[in-house]
């Protein structure tokens, strides 16, 4: 059974507070809507992201010293999670190479699954993960095996890193103490976002707008290529009047597919700070970092796992409910930060090498949506 967006879906219930809030402007006429008529379900959020890697040590050592908690461990899996009460953030299995197999999405009810099971000619199955439950299995059109999931038990909430008391101007909330942030991991509250890559940018966007019920928050367009359609969409999920992340998912148009990197979420600006020292006094490579993102307002703290993965240490991000329309605006590398250090090429992932090189090239002579036209406008939006 198809299941396909509307061409327009009515604005009238939809607000449009684009000014200094998350882009310059809302949709033109007949643009994409941003969001799906009729979706099969609603998911409410990201539960974990699932790895392979080949040394399950290494991998705890890091994720202990990025400020993961481990959930469980066996001989053929590691799963991590915040403090938060809830699912697991990340679970890595043991394999022969290190990639990224997919994320694990949060269904809003286990009659969600039968129905996704039901339209997509899927089947439930249990899920393999700490206080159990149940899983559908698909496939987006990118070929990433995305899982939703109905958890069992939930993970009992852990010990808080505290925020630090702050005096603002003449608010003085602290006296007679002083401000000593210790120097320890940044304590991941719960996973955030993730990011993504696909040749087939408008087929994975409304494969996930119809199929699991997301929404645009922000569409970013290429220079000149306004009228080809959108080439970047922040994401979040509808939970109605209840407000969510202004992106679990943000997708955008390249010539790989696959993940880009993944944020959590941690107490406040200090425990970024001190977090990103101590896993620089250990040895880690940070790849962009500290600063305040434009879309999604984010303070953010980017870095890289022995296996070269990107992760976010966040905080302070937007939240909208389900009556803000998308923003549009043109897609740039200075546009992805208020104030910060500049970004960095390892960010962009720019860094010049044969297997990248060779990537553009498969890409172009392929049967998907990057051509050389939009190539070029990628390469203009890095360098602008």
């Amino acid at each position: 059974m198809a299941v396909t967006r509307a061409d327009e879906v009515d604005r009238a219930d939809l607000t449009t507070p684009h000014q200094d809030l998350h882009s310059e402007e809302g949709a033109l006429r007949g643009e994409h809507p941003g969001r799906s008529r009729n979706p099969v379900i609603k998911v409410a959020d990201l539960a974990w992201l699932e790895f392979e890697k080949s040394d399950l040590d290494r991998a705890e050592v890091f994720a202990r010293d990025f400020g993961f908690a481990i959930a469980a461990r066996t001989e053929g899996a590691l799963w991590l999670r915040g403090t938060f009460a809830g699912s697991p953030c990340m679970v890595i299995r043991k394999g022969r190479t290190s990639r990224f197999i997919g994320p694990a999405y949060r269904a809003g009810e286990r009659a969600d699954l039968d129905r996704l099971a039901r339209v997509t000619g899927s089947s439930v199955r249990e899920a393999d993960a700490p206080g159990g439950g149940q899983a559908v299995d698909l496939l987006d059109p990118s070929g990433l095996p995305v899982r939703v999931v109905h958890c069992g038990e939930e993970l009992p909430a852990l010990p808080e890193q505290q925020p630090q008391l702050l005096n603002f101007g003449t608010e003085h909330r602290r006296v007679n103490e002083t401000q000593r942030p210790p120097r320890e991991p940044s304590r991941i509250q719960r996973l955030g976002h993730l990011v993504l890559e696909t040749r087939v940018f408008r087929k994975a966007l409304d494969w996930y707008l119809d199929t699991l019920g997301m929404i645009v928050s922000d569409f970013n367009f290429l220079d000149g290529q306004r009228d080809r359609g959108p080439a970047m969409a922040f994401i979040r999920c509808d939970r109605g009047s209840e407000p969510a992340d202004h992106h679990t998912l943000a997708i955008h148009l390249g010539p790989a597919n696959g993940y880009v990197h993944s944020a959590y979420q941690v107490t406040d600006l200090d425990a970024i700070a001190a977090g990103g020292e101590y896993l620089a006094e250990r040895g880690y490579r940070r790849s962009w970092g500290i600063g305040r993102h434009i879309l999604g307002s984010q303070l953010f703290d980017y870095w890289r796992d022995p296996d070269r993965f990107m992760l976010e240490h966040f905080a302070d991000g937007d939240l909208f409910s389900c009556d803000v329309a998308p923003g549009w605006s043109p897609m740039s590398a200075s546009g992805l930060a208020q104030w910060g250090p500049p970004v960095t090429r390892d960010f962009l992932g720019t860094n010049p090498s044969p297997a990248k090189l060779r990537e553009v090239m498969r890409a172009l002579r392929g049967d998907n949506e990057l051509d050389p036209a939009r190539l070029l406008g990628l390469m203009k939006a890095i360098n602008s």
